[in-house]
């Protein structure tokens, strides 16, 4: 009986006025459609409601608490997910306060699910970020994978029209990244199913 492809949320982590994320996503969800092995779904964090403050009791003590209206898709996305890639810049050596809204907005919906990222930025090609991001998924026992896509400079990589000048190279990174997705989404998929994660939380 041939298995349904996993699920995979990329999430576009840049929601300011004049932001590329939307470029770079979009590239990335060409690369996945070709990979063929994944059922993608973009998941832009500017289509939701990011409020920064956040409710007295923290998700991951009590994740079934209501969330701000018009959250409601994004927590479904995410909860279905089998796999999450997060495209994010570096914002002053750091990740965009939107995706880290997201992030402690949720928390059963990372959990036991792989995590890969696809940065960019002027100097570090978003790897600061990436770096910081891979401590906080840690903590909500997501696990991140090795390999990335990364693009410093990336206004001089990629042309007026949106397309990658030399695309070759990112498109080999691409594919490493999302083997290592569906490997790791394909095993935890089926621990998820087989044996329901927990924290040791009462």
């Amino acid at each position: 009986m041939p298995q349904e492809n996993l699920r995979l949320a990329v999430i576009t982590g840049s929601v300011r006025e004049g932001r590329f994320g939307p470029v770079v996503t979009d590239w990335f969800l060409e690369q996945a459609a070709l990979h063929g092995l994944f059922t993608v779904r973009p998941v832009d964090l500017a289509d939701f409601p990011l409020t920064l403050e956040l409710p007295p009791v923290p998700p991951a003590l009590d994740p079934h608490q209501p969330r701000p209206a018009g959250m409601e898709e994004l927590t479904r996305e995410l909860g279905e997910a089998d796999a999450v890639v997060v495209v994010t810049p570096d914002y002053n050596r750091s990740f965009p306060a939107s995706l880290k809204a997201a992030v402690d907005w949720h928390y059963t919906q990372w959990q036991a699910k792989p995590i890969g990222f696809v940065g960019y930025s002027g100097a570090s090609g978003g790897l600061l970020a990436i770096e910081q991001l891979r401590q906080v998924f840690n903590e909500l026992h997501a696990h991140t994978v090795r390999d990335y896509v990364s693009f410093p400079r990336y206004f001089e990589l990629f042309g007026p029209d949106g397309r990658l000048k030399e695309p070759e190279g990112p498109a080999l990174a691409a594919t490493i990244l999302l083997d290592q997705l569906h490997w790791w989404g394909s095993v935890l998929h089926e621990a998820r199913r087989d044996r329901p994660f927990s924290t040791g939380r009462a």
